[in-house]
């Protein structure tokens, strides 16, 4: 079986109803991404990020995959398939998807303070005083600005021996995840599903300018005739 590596960002998840990253001003459904997503603003307010969270996790546990991660796990039948996500919901894994790479950490999980090695599944609320077996506070397991990503160098050899590479729902330019398609073989074909492209098709990139709800199951349907041959 081939080897199929998928990308996604923001904007599969978005159209199951939840909100993308941040806008133009740099606020996060009102937030400074700052206050909340980086060390800074958990050592300045933990109160303010656990309530941030907790707010991100209700509104996952509400919502449902949709026909575009549905569709990503189809291709199991037919590719051996590595999703790469820099999403922190677990919609791809709802969907039945079974090889999932989170990039930037797991709403549903969090880890100790004092090893980050310990983590949680957690679905609950989380609150200043909830501790690990070290009694030491747990924080959401989030990678924020600033810090390392630990399952970077695991996402670069996936994409290093992909066959072919799917982006969907990302516009690749925020890093490290950008940096990623720098480490695809030469000539490996290239699928991009966005409604609003930012690259140009070539004899190796073929882009679908479309919504992923839309665009995903008709890629599917290609590649799996492609798979026959």
């Amino acid at each position: 079986m081939k080897n199929l590596v998928v990308l996604t960002g923001a904007g599969i998840s978005a159209e199951s109803g939840i909100k993308t990253f941040r806008d133009a001003d740099g606020l996060w459904e009102g937030y400074d991404v700052m206050e909340v997503a980086s060390p800074q603003g958990w050592k300045k307010n933990k109160e303010l990020v656990l309530d941030f969270y907790n707010q991100r996790r209700r509104q996952l546990l509400k919502v449902f995959p949709n026909k575009a991660h549905y569709a990503l796990a189809k291709l199991e039948a037919h590719f051996k398939v590595d999703i790469i996500t820099q999403n922190i919901d677990d919609l791809h894994e709802r969907a039945g998807s079974s090889n999932v790479t989170h990039l930037h950490g797991e709403l549903l999980k969090v880890r100790s303070t004092f090893n980050e090695k310990v983590i949680l599944d957690w679905k609950d609320d989380l609150k200043v005083g909830d501790s690990c077996e070290h009694n030491s506070q747990l924080r959401p397991h989030i990678v924020w600005f600033g810090e390392m990503v630990p399952m970077l160098d695991v996402a670069i050899e996936k994409v290093s021996k992909a066959d072919i590479l799917l982006i969907i729902g990302t516009s690749m330019q925020v890093y490290p995840a950008a940096g990623l398609i720098d480490f695809i073989q030469a000539n490996t074909p290239i699928y991009f599903v966005d409604p609003k492209p930012n690259v140009k098709p070539s004899e190796n990139l073929k882009i679908y300018a479309e919504k992923a709800v839309t665009g995903v199951p008709k890629l599917v349907k290609d590649l799996e005739k492609y798979s026959k041959h």
